[in-house]
């Protein structure tokens, strides 16, 4: 009675929340679809006093089951989708949670800024979806990963009290600590656990560019702050609900090009790419033969693969930007040469046309829904996803995970953040 939103429990609703991206599948209790930040407050309340699971949701593009649960699902996407606030002068915005990547950024557009986490669903991945995955994408070697760009979050805790969690000096911590409450409670209880396993962290975290696998316990006390929101970021849901996030955003680049690289072969491709990545490029993308296959019979996106000079099984896209042109081009003609002299690839192609470059970035963006259209009774299933492996190290990973897939006699499409 004291939400202005929906509030659904038919049997329909909760079938369509009950999936997500990814294989699985569970029925939720009810769905609500809040118009306030009071709405939000008041589910959260209720579900607190009567011990019952909330899971804050956006666009549902999660690969591992993070977005179904038996529980009161909440959809953000709807109504608590605005931009609060947009500064150019020190590049940050104020952003509600619902709100989509690509909704953000082409507001930011007029301001020549973008928020940079870039997995290939930024049409309906939501900003409050890629701080609980702690996304990356696309140019995450360059921009790194969700975590690195969220200043300050306003969220409302388990049991209804609102918090916003920012970075706080070390020496200021005492403040936060002696209060009672659940935000309290909170900060001496993650410091006592960082300090407890400050040397574990330090030896087990894996040092990977793009980890983002459990707590980041070892993000959370830098020399001059301790701060939550990096606890947060990559949650999936589970600490926390927020209601904002002060993000970071980036200078859009100037110039951009693609090196489209041609492989006759999988393992050939991934040994490339600890080449291209000596070019400091600024995004590096492999796209497999069942994408390529699709790709072509599809009126949508076969005029991407129109340049091809060949029948190629595989593709690295190799993205480098710059302040002119010129600059670009040089920095790709560097790399062709590299390449060619490697005899790894046996063609490419320099594409410098902002429209040429589209065509081909659509394609690696359709890549799951490429290979799922695959006809035929056999579906490909979506269940091995973001793996985090060295660069040096996935020429060998594919070959053994290749050489698995082909002893269960099935086949496995590959595509992904090289």
């Amino acid at each position: 009675k004291s939400i202005e939103g929906d509030i659904r429990f038919d049997e329909i609703t909760r079938e369509i929340y009950s999936t997500d991206a990814s294989i699985y599948k569970i029925m939720p209790i009810c769905v609500v679809i809040p118009k306030t930040k009071q709405d939000i407050k008041s589910i959260i309340e209720i579900a607190w006093e009567n011990k019952i699971p909330v899971l804050p949701r956006g666009g549902g593009s999660s690969l591992s089951g993070q977005t179904v649960n038996e529980a009161i699902v909440i959809d953000f996407s709807k109504h608590i989708n605005n931009i609060k606030e947009i500064d150019k002068s020190t590049q940050k915005a104020i952003v509600e949670p619902g709100i989509t990547i690509d909704q953000l950024n082409y507001q930011l557009k007029n301001h020549n800024l973008f928020f940079t986490p870039d997995p290939s669903t930024t049409n309906r991945a939501t900003v409050g979806g890629v701080i609980g995955n702690n996304s990356c994408g696309a140019h995450s070697i360059i921009y790194g990963k969700t975590i690195d760009h969220i200043l300050k979050l306003k969220t409302i805790l388990s049991d209804g009290t609102d918090c916003l969690f920012e970075p706080i000096k070390h020496s200021e911590i005492h403040q936060k600590t002696n209060s009672g409450s659940l935000e309290s409670q909170i900060y001496s209880k993650s410091l006592n656990l960082h300090g407890k396993y400050i040397d574990e962290i330090k030896l087990k975290f894996p040092n990977l560019l793009r980890r983002v696998g459990g707590y980041n316990l070892d993000t959370v006390s830098s020399e001059n702050y301790f701060d939550i929101t990096k606890l947060i970021v990559g949650s999936e849901g589970t600490l926390a609900t927020t209601l904002e996030a002060e993000i970071n955003l980036e200078k859009i680049p100037k110039h951009k090009g693609l090196l489209v690289l041609e492989f006759d072969d999988l393992i050939k491709s991934m040994e490339a790419t600890t080449l291209t990545l000596e070019s400091k490029p600024s995004s590096v993308e492999h796209i497999g033969q069942l994408i390529l296959d699709e790709a072509r019979k599809s009126t949508g996106f076969s005029s991407g693969t129109n340049f091809l000079s060949g029948n190629p099984n595989d593709l690295l896209i190799i993205e480098s930007d710059g302040d002119s042109i010129k600059e670009v081009e040089s920095n790709l003609k560097i790399l062709q040469q590299k390449i060619t002299k490697s005899k790894l690839s046996y063609a490419s192609t320099i594409l410098l046309n902002p429209e040429d470059q589209n065509k081909v970035w659509n394609i690696r963006k359709a890549g799951l829904g490429l290979l799922m259209k695959v006809p035929g009774d056999a579906k490909a299933i979506p269940f091995v996803e973001d793996t985090a492996v060295s660069p040096e190290k996935l020429p060998e990973y594919v070959k053994r995970f290749d050489e698995i897939v082909k002893n269960h006699h099935t086949t496995a499409g590959y595509y992904g953040h090289a």
